[in-house]
């Protein structure tokens, strides 16, 4: 079983892109995928926490997770919080929305891969949302997809088709964007 963690603030969409990577897993055929959004008094701006639970077998775990694999932070603030990388397994991986390398991430968490996408450049620049507060949620989803190989392009841009409600082909174009940037960068030509 894959576990991921997501970490991000009322408003970014966080809830919406654990669920649109559990479709487009689901969608790809590479397994079971279960979201799981932890709820609270939940405003824009407070801290939002959801999960993802991947498998080849039946997930029927739906609780939080404590010791997940990858973690996911939507808003780059909390790259300085401990508790986004609390439990994180020993050679676990961490998409990190922000505009600085991969490598600059490397002696802040040693032992661990950082994937770096500039989610909040690409939300901004198709015009998801304003740009004081973007939302991040689709180009997000297309680097968790495209750093951990659990959903090709196509049941990535499905998934998000069926799940946002508006700005439809930008935030399609947002996740392909996304998707694409991080395949680069592992050295892989885009699906």
């Amino acid at each position: 079983m894959f576990e991921i963690r997501f970490h991000g603030r009322g408003g970014q969409g966080t809830v919406m892109a654990a669920k649109m990577l559990a479709d487009a897993v689901l969608r790809s055929g590479r397994g079971e995928c279960l979201a799981i959004p932890e709820f609270g008094v939940e405003r824009r701006g407070a801290p939002v926490t959801a999960y993802a639970r991947i498998s080849d077998k039946p997930i029927h775990a739906r609780t939080r997770l404590y010791n997940p694999d990858a973690v996911v932070i939507l808003d780059p603030s909390f790259a300085d919080d401990p508790a986004a990388t609390a439990g994180l397994k020993r050679g676990g991986e961490i998409v990190l929305n922000t505009e600085k390398s991969a490598a600059e991430f490397a002696s802040r968490w040693p032992g661990l891969r950082v994937h770096a996408v500039p989610a909040r450049r690409i939300a901004v620049k198709h015009g998801l949302g304003p740009a004081t507060s973007p939302m991040v949620n689709t180009a997000v989803c297309g680097a968790v997809c495209a750093a951990f190989n659990l959903a090709d392009a196509r049941s990535l841009e499905a998934a998000v088709r069926e799940t946002v409600p508006a700005k439809v082909e930008a935030n399609v174009a947002a996740a392909r964007e996304a998707y694409a940037l991080i395949l680069e960068e592992a050295g892989h030509a885009p699906a």
